[in-house]
């Protein structure tokens, strides 16, 4: 009948330590994840930069908005209204900055509660009840957690990874959010909660080049609150833009195969629209001609020292196959040959 109360023996032993400024308890293997143990979210992030472990697409750290405690049920609301595309979740951990020692009864698991909650508008009094979306409820092992330096670590990688995966069920439920009024201020044990997801592009979003500096750059707080865009309109008085008749765009390109002396092996076809692609760059170039991020950054410098940065190359992005039927060491063969044909252009 003892065995269930060890474990939250060792909790309040391990409180008392850290109160006397003994040593922390023996690091388990989530806690080489990051140093500082619970540090602020920069700082914390800043860590990651330096040393980034697991390896992962995207790294994000999302303060809480809410965060109430009540006994072992735990709740904390998050913005996650950055899903808005298709991700696999690698790692997601909750880390808990502890304002006094964890008392629950023995035996028991805390209750996390994960809700979707957005970030209040400046002009909102934060009194007011928000929208709230419950994303998930569940318990933590205590294979899951970690303790060091006044803090907890929380292993939350599977109730998150479905949300990750369908960014589109988010939406569709937040459009439907009921008001809630927050449960009250923070008590202890917990004072503050940080979430850190480490997420790579589903394979559709690596087949599509995932999202380019220039959409984080439009999709930036600056471009939220229309200081990008008065900028933009600032910079196009000032330059003068080509007609958009000369700007980088696919053209016919008809290829006779007969006049390279490919005719007497080439069966079919003899003749074919390869398309080719012809045009001026603008600068800084935009996201209807898919640059690069090099290429982005290259028509931004070529826009402030003209005369010391080359524009960008209208050029080929996208293409497909061509089949052919041909003969080849007395064999009629019938393949597709990999880009043939350009589908679009783009700078580069």
């Amino acid at each position: 009948m003892q065995a269930p109360r060890l474990p939250w023996f060792f909790l309040h032993a391990w409180w008392a330590l850290l109160q006397a400024g003994a040593a922390t308890v023996a690091p388990s293997p989530l806690r080489t994840r990051g140093q500082p143990s619970s540090p602020s979210p920069l700082a914390y992030m800043l860590s990651l930069y330096r040393d980034p472990l697991p390896r992962a697409d995207i790294i994000r750290s999302l303060q809480a908005q809410d965060v109430h405690a009540d006994g072992q049920n735990w709740t904390f609301a998050f913005d996650f209204s950055f899903l808005s595309q298709a991700e696999d979740l690698v790692w997601a951990e909750l880390r808990l900055q502890l304002a006094g020692p964890v008392d629950l009864p023995p035996g028991v698991l805390p209750s996390i509660e994960i809700l979707h909650q957005l970030k209040p508008d400046a002009e909102q009094d934060p009194a007011d009840c928000r929208e709230r979306l419950r994303m998930d409820s569940f318990t933590v092992p205590l294979s899951q957690m970690t303790f060091s330096s006044g803090s907890m670590v929380l292993e939350v990688t599977r109730p998150l990874s479905k949300w990750l995966k369908h960014p589109g069920e988010l939406a569709e439920q937040a459009s439907s959010l009921a008001r809630e009024c927050p449960q009250g201020p923070p008590v202890p044990p917990v004072a503050s909660a940080l979430l850190v997801l480490y997420s790579n592009l589903s394979p559709e979003q690596r087949r599509l080049g995932g999202s380019t500096l220039l959409w984080e750059a439009e999709s930036s707080w600056r471009a939220r609150e229309g200081q990008l865009s008065q900028e933009r309109g600032r910079r196009h008085r000032r330059h003068h833009l080509p007609d958009r008749s000369q700007l980088c765009r696919k053209v016919k390109f008809q290829v006779d195969f007969n006049l390279i002396g490919w005719g007497s092996w080439i069966i079919y076809p003899k003749q074919y629209n390869a398309y080719r692609c012809e045009g001026e760059c603008p600068n800084p170039v935009g996201e209807e001609f898919h640059p690069t991020n090099h290429a982005y950054i290259q028509s931004l410098l070529k826009r402030y020292q003209p005369h010391r940065v080359p524009s960008t190359c209208c050029a080929p992005v996208k293409t497909k196959p061509l089949s052919m039927l041909y003969v080849d060491n007395g064999r009629v063969l019938l393949d597709h040959h990999k880009d043939m044909i350009v589908e679009e252009c783009g700078c580069l």
